[in-house]
């Protein structure tokens, strides 16, 4: 499972429309994400630069660039950043296979030098 962040500010179209669904306030950020695979875990209103923060899950991970696009085909966005979100454990296991890759790297570069001497 991959989960996202995204902020988003709305057009002025947008928020008349969404202050006047009492149903979904949300149906303009659900949908772009179900397109996707996706589904809507919450949302907040929020007093920022941005509307709305909201927090989606995808069953595997989604391009943050398809996610804009899903987004700002629906015309309702008028901004969005949309941030992958890690576990501790899946950010442990990045940093461990960064880690590899670079002593990976600088055992490479070690035997190469030594080559060229």
């Amino acid at each position: 499972m991959c989960r996202y962040s995204h902020q988003i500010s709305f057009t002025s179209s947008a928020w008349h429309a969404l202050l006047s669904d009492a149903i979904d306030p949300f149906a303009a950020i659900r949908q772009p994400i179900e397109s996707l695979g996706g589904r809507l875990i919450d949302a907040f209103f929020a007093h920022d630069s941005y509307d709305v923060l909201a927090l989606s899950e995808f069953p595997e991970c989604v391009a943050v660039d398809d996610i804009s696009i899903a987004f700002y085909a629906g015309g309702a966005v008028a901004m969005i950043h949309s941030t992958p979100l890690l576990t501790a454990s899946q950010a442990y296991e990045s940093r461990h296979r960064a880690v590899a890759r670079e002593h990976h790297v600088a055992s490479k570069a070690r035997t190469q030098s030594a080559f060229a001497s």
